[in-house]
This record gives structure tokens, sequence and C-alpha cells, in this order.
């Protein structure tokens, strides 16, 4: 499994996140947003309700229901019932079983150090079981490719 780690340097989740979900989507793919925790959820919720670009990113939570309709769901646990093959984990939530998904990508926050050296941890871990990791890091316009 491939799993990319998202390096945000420049702008913080809610801003970096809509960008790759409208990609995922106009990719014809489903997202599972695995937040850390409910307040988590309820705050990229409320954030994605309000970005311009993409213009508008349909989603869903546990609180609003009809996951197998929603084509991005944002979650704290750690099942994908709206059957997404993009997982996009939020700070290294959740399980590192990544059998059901068919990408996966690590968002972390450079300007915490404590996030920088859990993101660092998970690499070690990822490795160590076999997975293909790949490092992105933000940039002025996008993402670019180290390593």
């Amino acid at each position: 499994m491939d799993v990319g780690f998202y390096h945000l340097t420049r702008t913080p989740l809610d801003e970096a996140l809509p960008a790759l979900l409208g990609k995922t989507l106009d990719a014809g793919e489903r997202a599972l947003v695995r937040c850390p925790d409910e307040a988590s959820v309820a705050q990229l919720d409320e954030a994605l309700w309000n970005v311009r670009d993409p213009v508008w990113l349909p989603h869903g939570t546990e609180k609003m229901g009809h996951a197998p309709f929603q084509p991005i769901w944002l979650t704290a646990n750690n099942d994908a019932p709206n059957g997404a093959k993009f997982l996009f984990r939020i700070d290294g939530a959740g399980e590192s079983e990544f059998s059901l998904f068919t990408r996966v990508f690590d968002l972390f926050d450079g300007r915490n150090s404590n996030s920088v050296q859990r993101a660092r941890e998970r690499w070690k871990l990822l490795k160590s079981m076999g997975h293909t990791l790949v490092y992105w890091q933000q940039q002025a316009h996008g993402w670019k490719k180290a390593g």
C-alpha cells in the first residue's frame, strides 16, 4: 500500500484539505476523512461548508447520517460506511489497517512539533509494516514530492 505523508507548512488543514478532496471527487473517487476526535469532525464539517474553492464539497458526518450517499465522510471512527477508497488521516487518526483503501493520505501540521514527531513515528511504523511511503511538502502552489 502506498501511503502519502502530507506535511502542512503553509496553511492550516481546513485550507489545505479542500483542494485534495476536490481532486479526489474530480477523479471519481470517494473520501473518508478520519479525524482524531468528534470535536475535530465538527470543526472540519463547518470548514467544508464554508469553503470557496472548490465551490462545494458534498460531505456528511454520523450526525447527518446517510453515509452510503456521501462522497466525503468525516468521522472519528475506524469504519468506512460510504465505501470510500481514499483515506485521509488527520494527524494519524485511527488504525493503521488500510486494506479497504487504494490510497492513503496522512496529513500533519508542520507548525506543531508534536504533530511532526508523531508523523515521524508513524512513518517508521508503516515502513516496518512494508508500506511504500511518499513524502509531500506543501509549497506556495500545491505540493512537492520529496525524497
